[in-house]
């Protein structure tokens, strides 16, 4: 599929995680950071030799959020924004600069410990986003240099094209 793998069992990479790495790193090269903001969130790392070299998985926003309304007996169910005050003078605010703040700020701490690890040299790094929450996410991620929604869909029909030598 045009990329190389460094990982301890490679059978057990979600094929999506995959997928975006290879429509990554044909649209936008590498060094390469994808992190797809979806049910869960997903970290992939690409090095300069377009090695797939691993990365992390967390619960998604969603999940998160909607884990305080069904396992807490108080907290409702909100719909998720950035809002205007850190500092929030009710629940649902609460909630929502928990969660998206929250997770703005562990996103770009796990960025930047990537890219301390990796080495990698910023000026040459794409750092792409992608999946459902990405817009709401990476607006406020100055590290965050691309939002794509389609990376998915781009790389399955990348894979497709490998496959059938077009």
């Amino acid at each position: 599929m045009g990329i190389k793998i460094n990982h301890d069992n490679p059978k057990t990479i979600g094929a999506d995680r995959i997928v975006n790495s290879v429509a990554g790193i044909k649209k936008y090269g590498v060094p390469l950071i994808i992190i797809d903001i979806g049910t869960a969130i997903t970290f992939d790392v690409v090095d300069e030799s377009s090695v797939y070299q691993g990365g992390a998985i967390i619960p998604g926003i969603g999940i998160s959020s909607e884990a305080l309304f069904l396992k807490t007996a108080k907290l409702p169910r909100v719909e998720l924004f950035k809002p205007e005050r850190i500092v929030a003078k009710n629940t649902m605010d609460n909630i929502r600069v928990g969660m998206v703040v929250g997770y703005i700020g562990l996103i770009e701490k796990l960025i930047d410990e990537i890219v301390k690890e990796m080495d990698f040299d910023v000026s040459k790094l794409k750092v792409v986003a992608t999946g459902g929450y990405s817009s709401l996410i990476s607006k406020d991620i100055d590290k965050i240099n691309i939002i794509d929604k389609k990376l998915t869909l781009d790389g399955m029909l990348e894979i497709y094209k490998m496959k059938k030598g077009l």
